[in-house]
Protein backbone atom coordinates (compact mmCIF):
# COMPACT_ATOMS: atom_id res chain seq x y z
CA UNK A 1 0.00 0.00 0.00
CA UNK A 2 2.78 2.20 0.73
CA UNK A 3 4.32 1.74 -2.33
CA UNK A 4 0.99 2.51 -4.07
CA UNK A 5 0.72 5.63 -2.36
CA UNK A 6 4.26 6.63 -3.25
CA UNK A 7 3.90 6.15 -6.98
CA UNK A 8 0.62 7.91 -7.03
CA UNK A 9 2.16 10.97 -5.63
CA UNK A 10 5.01 10.55 -7.72
CA UNK A 11 2.56 10.50 -10.47
CA UNK A 12 0.41 13.78 -9.57
CA UNK A 13 3.89 15.78 -9.43
CA UNK A 14 4.75 14.93 -13.04
CA UNK A 15 3.96 18.14 -15.00
CA UNK A 16 1.24 18.00 -17.80
CA UNK A 17 2.37 17.10 -21.20
CA UNK A 18 1.73 19.61 -23.61
CA UNK A 19 -1.93 19.80 -25.16
CA UNK A 20 -3.11 20.45 -28.96
CA UNK A 21 -5.62 22.76 -30.28
CA UNK A 22 -7.40 21.57 -33.29
CA UNK A 23 -9.13 24.19 -35.21
CA UNK A 24 -11.74 23.29 -38.14
CA UNK A 25 -12.74 26.20 -39.89
CA UNK A 26 -14.56 24.52 -42.87
CA UNK A 27 -11.44 25.34 -45.34
CA UNK A 28 -8.94 26.21 -42.90
CA UNK A 29 -7.65 23.40 -40.59
CA UNK A 30 -4.75 23.74 -38.43
CA UNK A 31 -3.11 22.70 -35.10
CA UNK A 32 -1.66 24.96 -32.07
CA UNK A 33 0.50 23.15 -29.41
CA UNK A 34 0.35 24.54 -26.11
CA UNK A 35 4.09 25.91 -26.33
CA UNK A 36 3.04 28.05 -29.40
CA UNK A 37 0.12 29.18 -28.57
CA UNK A 38 1.88 30.61 -24.89
CA UNK A 39 4.51 32.44 -27.18
CA UNK A 40 1.57 33.87 -29.77
CA UNK A 41 2.87 37.67 -30.15
CA UNK A 42 -0.79 38.32 -29.09
CA UNK A 43 -0.92 36.09 -25.75
CA UNK A 44 -0.71 38.55 -22.40
CA UNK A 45 -1.40 38.18 -18.96
CA UNK A 46 -5.22 38.51 -17.71
CA UNK A 47 -7.30 38.56 -15.07
CA UNK A 48 -10.88 37.33 -14.65
CA UNK A 49 -12.53 39.22 -11.62
CA UNK A 50 -15.27 36.09 -11.55
CA UNK A 51 -14.38 33.05 -13.08
CA UNK A 52 -17.51 30.87 -13.99
CA UNK A 53 -15.99 27.86 -13.51
CA UNK A 54 -13.44 28.14 -10.26
CA UNK A 55 -15.79 30.93 -8.66
CA UNK A 56 -12.93 33.18 -7.99
CA UNK A 57 -10.52 35.49 -9.44
CA UNK A 58 -8.51 33.80 -11.46
CA UNK A 59 -5.06 34.83 -14.07
CA UNK A 60 -4.10 33.18 -17.23
CA UNK A 61 -1.50 33.20 -19.70
CA UNK A 62 -4.49 33.78 -22.69
CA UNK A 63 -4.54 35.22 -26.33
CA UNK A 64 -7.44 36.77 -28.14
CA UNK A 65 -9.86 33.61 -29.66
CA UNK A 66 -10.03 36.18 -32.48
CA UNK A 67 -6.43 35.93 -33.11
CA UNK A 68 -7.14 32.03 -33.92
CA UNK A 69 -10.06 32.52 -36.38
CA UNK A 70 -8.78 33.70 -39.75
CA UNK A 71 -11.27 33.37 -42.14
CA UNK A 72 -14.28 33.00 -39.39
CA UNK A 73 -16.85 35.70 -40.02
CA UNK A 74 -19.45 37.29 -37.30
CA UNK A 75 -22.52 35.26 -39.03
CA UNK A 76 -21.13 31.69 -38.73
CA UNK A 77 -21.41 29.43 -36.35
CA UNK A 78 -18.84 27.38 -34.48
CA UNK A 79 -18.51 24.67 -31.42
CA UNK A 80 -16.19 24.08 -28.93
CA UNK A 81 -15.72 20.42 -27.81
CA UNK A 82 -14.33 19.37 -24.66
CA UNK A 83 -12.31 16.17 -23.65
CA UNK A 84 -15.17 14.85 -22.25
CA UNK A 85 -17.55 15.18 -25.55
CA UNK A 86 -18.91 18.65 -24.00
CA UNK A 87 -20.22 20.70 -27.30
CA UNK A 88 -20.44 24.48 -26.12
CA UNK A 89 -22.49 25.99 -29.67
CA UNK A 90 -21.65 29.42 -30.04
CA UNK A 91 -22.05 32.36 -32.59
CA UNK A 92 -19.70 33.69 -33.85
CA UNK A 93 -20.08 37.28 -33.64
CA UNK A 94 -19.62 37.71 -29.87
CA UNK A 95 -16.01 35.63 -30.34
CA UNK A 96 -14.86 38.24 -32.93
CA UNK A 97 -15.51 41.50 -31.03
CA UNK A 98 -13.34 43.48 -29.09
CA UNK A 99 -15.19 44.84 -26.48
CA UNK A 100 -17.17 45.43 -24.35
CA UNK A 101 -16.67 41.83 -23.84
CA UNK A 102 -14.07 40.30 -24.75
CA UNK A 103 -13.47 36.80 -25.53
CA UNK A 104 -9.68 34.81 -24.73
CA UNK A 105 -8.67 31.41 -25.11
CA UNK A 106 -6.47 30.70 -21.67
CA UNK A 107 -3.36 28.23 -22.47
CA UNK A 108 -2.44 26.37 -19.04
CA UNK A 109 1.13 26.09 -19.12
CA UNK A 110 2.33 22.52 -18.59
CA UNK A 111 4.94 23.92 -15.98
CA UNK A 112 2.67 25.55 -14.01
CA UNK A 113 -1.10 23.40 -13.94
CA UNK A 114 -4.30 25.29 -13.25
CA UNK A 115 -5.82 23.86 -10.15
CA UNK A 116 -8.51 21.54 -9.64
CA UNK A 117 -11.81 22.20 -10.46
CA UNK A 118 -12.87 20.17 -7.45
CA UNK A 119 -12.04 17.33 -5.22
CA UNK A 120 -11.18 14.45 -7.71
CA UNK A 121 -12.09 16.53 -10.49
CA UNK A 122 -9.43 17.99 -13.29
CA UNK A 123 -8.47 21.37 -13.84
CA UNK A 124 -9.82 23.14 -16.49
CA UNK A 125 -7.40 22.91 -19.12
CA UNK A 126 -5.72 22.25 -21.58
CA UNK A 127 -7.31 25.29 -23.06
CA UNK A 128 -9.91 27.31 -21.59
CA UNK A 129 -12.52 30.22 -22.96
CA UNK A 130 -12.99 32.82 -20.84
CA UNK A 131 -14.38 36.41 -21.17
CA UNK A 132 -13.04 39.89 -19.52
CA UNK A 133 -16.15 41.93 -18.58
CA UNK A 134 -18.70 39.30 -19.64
CA UNK A 135 -20.98 41.64 -18.38
CA UNK A 136 -21.14 44.11 -20.27
CA UNK A 137 -22.37 41.92 -23.30
CA UNK A 138 -24.45 40.09 -21.53
CA UNK A 139 -22.12 36.61 -21.56
CA UNK A 140 -23.75 33.52 -20.35
CA UNK A 141 -22.30 30.78 -17.98
CA UNK A 142 -22.54 28.29 -20.86
CA UNK A 143 -20.65 30.65 -22.80
CA UNK A 144 -16.91 29.41 -20.85
CA UNK A 145 -16.40 25.97 -21.97
CA UNK A 146 -13.08 24.84 -20.42
CA UNK A 147 -11.07 21.22 -21.18
CA UNK A 148 -11.31 22.30 -24.92
CA UNK A 149 -9.44 20.32 -27.80
CA UNK A 150 -11.28 21.57 -30.86
CA UNK A 151 -13.21 24.43 -31.99
CA UNK A 152 -14.90 24.23 -35.58
CA UNK A 153 -17.07 26.31 -37.56
CA UNK A 154 -20.25 24.61 -38.59
CA UNK A 155 -23.92 25.03 -39.85
CA UNK A 156 -26.18 26.66 -37.81
CA UNK A 157 -28.69 24.67 -35.51
CA UNK A 158 -31.41 25.61 -37.36
CA UNK A 159 -29.37 23.61 -40.62
CA UNK A 160 -28.29 20.97 -38.43
CA UNK A 161 -30.77 20.01 -36.91
CA UNK A 162 -33.99 20.52 -38.53
CA UNK A 163 -36.04 18.03 -35.57
CA UNK A 164 -35.43 20.74 -33.06
CA UNK A 165 -37.42 23.38 -34.98
CA UNK A 166 -40.86 24.57 -33.50
CA UNK A 167 -43.74 24.90 -35.69
CA UNK A 168 -42.53 27.22 -38.70
CA UNK A 169 -46.26 29.13 -38.73
CA UNK A 170 -45.58 30.35 -35.10
CA UNK A 171 -45.42 33.90 -34.95
CA UNK A 172 -41.64 35.54 -35.23
CA UNK A 173 -42.39 37.00 -31.56
CA UNK A 174 -43.97 34.07 -30.38
CA UNK A 175 -42.53 32.42 -27.13
CA UNK A 176 -42.00 29.24 -27.99
CA UNK A 177 -39.40 30.99 -30.87
CA UNK A 178 -37.69 32.70 -28.11
CA UNK A 179 -37.18 29.64 -25.88
CA UNK A 180 -35.62 27.93 -28.90
CA UNK A 181 -33.27 30.71 -28.69
CA UNK A 182 -32.40 30.04 -24.95
CA UNK A 183 -32.43 25.82 -25.31
CA UNK A 184 -29.54 26.82 -27.75
CA UNK A 185 -27.65 29.26 -25.83
CA UNK A 186 -28.18 26.76 -22.24
CA UNK A 187 -29.74 23.14 -22.87
CA UNK A 188 -27.57 21.88 -26.28
CA UNK A 189 -24.09 21.58 -24.83
CA UNK A 190 -25.52 19.04 -22.63
CA UNK A 191 -28.68 17.35 -24.06
CA UNK A 192 -30.25 16.11 -27.19
CA UNK A 193 -33.66 17.07 -28.21
CA UNK A 194 -35.99 14.59 -30.51
CA UNK A 195 -32.61 12.52 -30.65
CA UNK A 196 -31.07 16.12 -32.64
CA UNK A 197 -27.79 17.52 -31.23
CA UNK A 198 -24.53 16.95 -30.72
CA UNK A 199 -24.71 16.52 -26.82
CA UNK A 200 -23.42 13.12 -24.93
CA UNK A 201 -24.06 14.36 -21.32
CA UNK A 202 -27.72 14.63 -20.51
CA UNK A 203 -30.16 12.65 -21.79
CA UNK A 204 -33.08 13.88 -24.62
CA UNK A 205 -35.45 16.34 -23.71
CA UNK A 206 -38.67 14.76 -25.75
CA UNK A 207 -37.96 10.85 -26.21
CA UNK A 208 -39.14 9.40 -24.83
CA UNK A 209 -41.17 11.82 -22.79
CA UNK A 210 -40.64 15.58 -22.43
CA UNK A 211 -39.71 16.92 -18.83
CA UNK A 212 -42.62 19.24 -18.85
CA UNK A 213 -44.61 15.40 -19.45
CA UNK A 214 -43.80 14.18 -16.18
CA UNK A 215 -42.91 17.61 -14.29
CA UNK A 216 -45.48 19.55 -12.06
CA UNK A 217 -44.91 22.91 -13.44
CA UNK A 218 -43.89 24.26 -10.03
CA UNK A 219 -41.21 21.20 -9.59
CA UNK A 220 -39.90 21.90 -13.18
CA UNK A 221 -38.87 25.36 -12.50
CA UNK A 222 -37.40 25.05 -9.25
CA UNK A 223 -35.63 21.49 -10.87
CA UNK A 224 -33.92 23.95 -13.92
CA UNK A 225 -33.31 26.78 -10.95
CA UNK A 226 -31.65 24.37 -8.38
CA UNK A 227 -31.31 20.63 -9.66
CA UNK A 228 -29.99 19.57 -6.32
CA UNK A 229 -32.57 20.55 -4.36
CA UNK A 230 -35.31 18.55 -6.01
CA UNK A 231 -32.87 15.55 -6.89
CA UNK A 232 -29.99 15.42 -4.42
CA UNK A 233 -27.21 12.82 -6.32
CA UNK A 234 -23.08 13.43 -5.95
CA UNK A 235 -22.97 12.91 -9.98
CA UNK A 236 -25.12 15.17 -10.99
CA UNK A 237 -23.58 17.39 -13.35
CA UNK A 238 -26.50 19.77 -14.31
CA UNK A 239 -26.05 23.65 -13.01
CA UNK A 240 -28.55 25.54 -11.79
CA UNK A 241 -29.92 28.32 -13.87
CA UNK A 242 -29.81 31.60 -11.31
CA UNK A 243 -32.25 34.41 -12.25
CA UNK A 244 -29.25 36.62 -13.13
CA UNK A 245 -28.30 34.17 -15.96
CA UNK A 246 -32.05 33.24 -16.44
CA UNK A 247 -34.82 35.45 -15.69
CA UNK A 248 -38.28 34.29 -14.99
CA UNK A 249 -39.60 35.38 -18.20
CA UNK A 250 -36.77 33.65 -20.14
CA UNK A 251 -37.70 30.57 -17.98
CA UNK A 252 -41.13 30.74 -19.07
CA UNK A 253 -40.27 31.12 -22.63
CA UNK A 254 -37.72 28.00 -22.57
CA UNK A 255 -40.27 26.03 -20.90
CA UNK A 256 -42.77 26.65 -23.34
CA UNK A 257 -40.40 25.53 -26.11
CA UNK A 258 -40.42 22.14 -23.97
CA UNK A 259 -44.26 21.79 -24.19
CA UNK A 260 -44.65 22.58 -27.59
CA UNK A 261 -42.35 19.90 -28.57
CA UNK A 262 -43.72 17.66 -26.67
CA UNK A 263 -46.24 17.87 -29.85
CA UNK A 264 -43.48 17.55 -32.44
CA UNK A 265 -42.08 13.98 -31.68
CA UNK A 266 -40.50 12.05 -34.31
Amino acid sequence: MRHCFALLTFLLCLPLSAAQLHLDLGDRHGQWQSAELLAHPQARDISIAQDVSYKRPMHYRAVPLAALLDGVGAGDHLQAVALDGFAAEMPAGPLLQTGPARAWLAIEDPARPWPALGPGKPSAGPFYLVWTDPQASGIRPEQWPFQITTIRRLASVQERFPALLPDAGLPADDPVRRGFALFQQNCLACHRLNGAGDAQFGPDLNVPYNPTEYFQPGFLRRYIRDPQSLRQWPQGRMPGFAQSVLSDQALNDLIAYLAHMATRKP
